[in-house]
């Protein structure tokens, strides 16, 4: 399975609902696609919802920091919630959760931002 997201926004900011592999190819241009659209439109707060993300291989890592570059280069914020075991045991792994703002459901993330 391919990935998926869908967009909605909560009280001004963007969140990203992902669906599925964040992998090398598909899932990784999907969701640099995604990011930059919104980018492009002005959006500087954004949240990436990994609740149904189920795998995640290095190049989607890749993508998450590019994601994550991008949009703190344009002086936004971007931020993860709802990782599921086995995305936060890789975060740990590659130390990237010390990188990533994670917020552990959508009230904290939505209200995290200033």
């Amino acid at each position: 399975m391919s990935l998926t997201l869908k967009t909605r926004e909560v009280s001004g900011v963007t969140i990203l609902d992902l669906t599925g592999k964040i992998t090398l190819g598909e899932g990784g241009k999907a969701l640099r696609d995604e990011v930059r659209a919104h980018l492009a439109k002005g959006v500087r707060k954004m949240v990436l919802n990994l609740a149904e993300v189920s795998y995640i291989d290095s190049s989607g890592l890749g993508e998450l920091v590019s994601a994550y570059t991008a949009t703190k280069n344009l002086g936004g914020e971007l931020k993860l919630m709802n990782l599921t075991h086995k995305v936060r045991d890789l975060l740990v792994i590659t130390k990237l959760l010390t990188v990533f703002d994670v917020k552990e459901d959508e009230a904290a993330a939505v209200a995290s931002f200033g």
